[in-house]
């Protein structure tokens, strides 16, 4: 099982920007899949979520700005973010696990067996 994430980069502040998380060799009817965010000497923080049945969660502070999609055909999570701000810049990680999100553990890192090699964002 492989998670490769793309679509980082470096944009100005208001600027948009479209990661992509590509799974493959996954084959479980239920899962969730996720994006986590860290920067320097921090803990990973839980960004958006979205479930096999399709059910998304995000977190508060970035609600209205970035939205987690899939496109099951091409096995490939996104999420759009909007309205960037200086804080938002991070590395950028998708995670899976083999079972439907949950309201209350959707961002805790400890809930995922697979982790991407992250996807860097920066905002100036």
């Amino acid at each position: 099982v492989q998670l490769v994430e793309s679509g980082g980069g470096s944009v100005q502040a208001g600027g948009s920007l479209r990661l992509s998380c590509t799974v493959s060799g996954f084959t479980e009817e239920n899962y969730c899949v996720s994006w986590f965010r860290q920067t320097p000497g921090k803990a990973r923080e839980g960004v958006a979520a979205i479930s096999s049945t399709g059910a998304a969660y995000d977190r508060g502070s970035t609600r209205g700005r970035f939205f987690i999609s899939q496109d099951n055909s091409k096995n490939t999570v996104y999420l759009q973010m909007s309205s960037l701000k200086p804080e938002d810049t991070a590395m950028y990680y998708c995670a899976a696990r083999p079972r439907s999100c949950v309201l209350l553990t959707w961002s805790l890192e400890a809930y995922y067996d697979l982790w991407g090699q992250g996807t860097q964002v920066t905002v100036s």
